[in-house]
């Protein structure tokens, strides 16, 4: 179910990365300041974009779970939110990497994006811990869709906050203060685009790996169920099977009767 499309998706994900390292070393130009070390921008900033992304993404897959008590949507939920929390280490460690070069400083604390997003990480690093503490297991689906419901509304008032906020360092790169070239747009918009589907396609994998392992389970399960009532039927038969054979038994060995 979950496998449908999922090599055409890996090869337009394959395609769309290598022309985007394509345009991101042979195309764009070189930043005046920063110079080549401005490349990390096209995998952090996407990076960033789509983490955010996938964390409301989340919240919106819980929502239908509460609407629906549909498994499959919590299973969709839990992928998206697990998936954003790795690109979102990702994200915090190329940053590191651009702030030492660019500011000397692996982080700065006065930058509200920087600590935006590192609030908003350390709130959803706390999602499976509260998930896999709650044994039952409809439980531990409704509880994990209201946090991600709640942490996944947190994300846009959070982005707003600080978007209106006067004291950055930050480069934006959405909205009217952007000045990318023209060059550096598109390249930007293809590492954005090829940075999506490299999402979409990990979490297509991990839902199609979650599915055949939830149906090898069940297999199993019903082949031990089988086995277990073969194995209670042996017996049964054996002991109403016995009569008969000592039946036969005294038979053969009994002496035959004299004849008249």
């Amino acid at each position: 179910m979950y496998g449908k499309g999922l090599r055409a998706l890996s090869i337009s994900t394959v395609a769309v990365m290598a022309l985007a390292l394509a345009l991101v070393f042979f195309y764009a130009p070189l930043e005046a300041e920063q110079g080549f070390l401005q490349k990390i921008f096209y995998v952090h900033v996407p990076l960033a974009i789509v983490a955010l992304c996938g964390f409301v993404a989340g919240g919106l897959f819980a929502i239908q779970h509460l609407r629906t008590r549909d498994p499959r949507w919590d299973m969709h939920s839990y992928v998206a939110i697990h998936m954003s929390l790795i690109f979102g280490v990702a994200t915090l460690i190329t940053g590191s990497i651009w702030a030492k070069g660019s500011w000397g400083h692996w982080w700065v604390w006065d930058e509200p994006t920087l600590v935006s997003f590192l609030i908003v990480f350390l709130l959803y690093a706390t999602y499976q811990p509260l998930r896999f503490a709650i044994e039952d297991p409809e439980r531990q689906a409704r509880y994990a869709s209201v946090f991600a419901v709640t942490a996944g509304a947190f994300v846009p008032l959070n982005f707003i906050a600080v978007r209106a906020s006067t004291a950055y360092v930050h480069p934006r790169v959405l909205g009217a203060t952007s000045n990318l070239p023209s060059q550096m747009a598109l390249t930007f918009l293809v590492s954005l685009l090829g940075i999506a589907l490299l999402f979409t396609t990990l979490c297509k994998y991990e839902l199609t790996a979650k599915h055949t392992r939830a149906q090898l389970r069940a297999l199993r399960r019903l082949a031990d169920r089988r086995a277990g009532t073969a194995v209670a039927v042996a017996p049964a038969r054996a002991r109403s099977a016995a009569p008969s054979v000592h039946a036969t038994a005294m038979t053969a060995h009994a002496p035959e009767r004299p004849g008249i």
